[in-house]
């Protein structure tokens, strides 16, 4: 199963955190607007990320594509190992709907994902909606590559960027928003 070493901080100051990444980074950033739906799902997550165009909500005008992403990793607020799978679709809403009425939605986040390139590591700079602002490092595992490698080239970039443990995100953005709306 593929994987990745990651770590989520929130950002106090998201235009240092730009002029960061765009200095580390190997190419010019991309914007990617993302509505991902989180569904239930025993012993890992399950969402459908479904790319938008424009800023608005979902509708069958703008969602272009979408990915269905099982993953599993410890709620810790630490550099630690995701392991994931990945089925791409054409067709978004449809798939969207059929896990909604299967397995039923557990919420939604929306964010804008500025994704920059640093090497092997993808760089977030995300605005979700109803949170804020956070940096999300994913540090892609090459074949045969060790952990603990990864771990030293996240623990790096946080460096660059000024993060301390005590900014780190131990959980989700889903159960970030389901925490505020208590």
């Amino acid at each position: 199963m593929p994987a990745n070493i990651e770590i989520k901080a929130a950002l106090k100051n998201r235009g240092q955190a730009l002029a960061t990444a765009a200095r580390l980074a190997d190419h010019a950033p991309e914007i990617l607007h993302q509505e991902d739906v989180f569904y239930r799902c025993e012993g890992a997550r399950l969402k459908l990320r479904i790319h938008r165009s424009g800023d608005g909500h979902t509708n069958e005008s703008n969602a272009a594509h979408g990915e269905l992403i099982r993953y599993q990793r410890e709620n810790c607020a630490e550099v630690r190992r995701s392991s994931y799978l990945i089925a791409r679709t054409a067709d978004p809403l449809v798939l969207g709907d059929i896990l909604a009425k299967t397995l039923g939605v557990i919420g939604t986040v929306r964010k804008t994902r500025t994704l920059f390139l640093v090497g092997q590591t993808r760089v977030h700079i995300d605005q979700v909606e109803g949170l804020g602002d956070f940096l999300e490092l994913e540090v892609v595992l090459r074949e045969g590559q060790r952990e603990e490698e990864a771990k030293q080239i996240a623990n790096a970039l946080l460096a660059e960027f000024g993060i301390t443990s005590n900014e780190h995100i131990a959980v989700a953005y889903i159960d970030l928003l389901a925490s505020a709306s208590r």
